[in-house]
């Protein structure tokens, strides 16, 4: 009797985890789709406000969301681990394409290939020249 209780138990919690699985792609997918740049960061990670810090230098829009903040961080993590087969964070989306991490992003940037990516998405506004 006591071993149909912790199946039930475990059961729930499974699918209550699935579900949230479930619901976190179409999350992610959402805000990328919606937001011209979107960084998935962590608070903490250095690499995250390095890049937060760069798209702040250059005037652009963004969208950070804290992974570690966040109460179903954890699988939109894995959401993205699974659509970009990145798991890492900064996890970066520039007009709706994936972009990758900090050095992908620095690389661009040192490439001058950053700033029109930026302003391609909408998230800089045109110089006047």
């Amino acid at each position: 009797m006591g071993g149909s209780w912790s199946s039930s138990s475990s059961s729930s919690s499974s699918s209550e985890k699935r579900v949230g699985s479930e619901m976190a792609l179409p999350k992610a997918k959402d805000i990328v789709a919606s937001t011209p740049v979107v960084v998935f960061s962590k608070t903490y990670c250095p690499y995250c406000n390095q890049v937060k810090q760069l798209l702040a230098q250059l005037g652009a829009n963004f969208k950070a969301i804290e992974l570690d903040v966040e109460s179903d961080g954890s699988e939109i993590q894995s959401a993205l681990l699974a659509w970009t087969g990145q798991r890492t964070v900064p996890n970066v989306f520039i007009g709706g394409k994936h972009i990758g991490g900090c050095d992908t992003v620095t690389a661009k940037h040192n490439e001058r290939k950053l700033v029109p990516l930026l302003t391609e998405a909408g998230a800089l506004a045109t110089a006047a020249a």
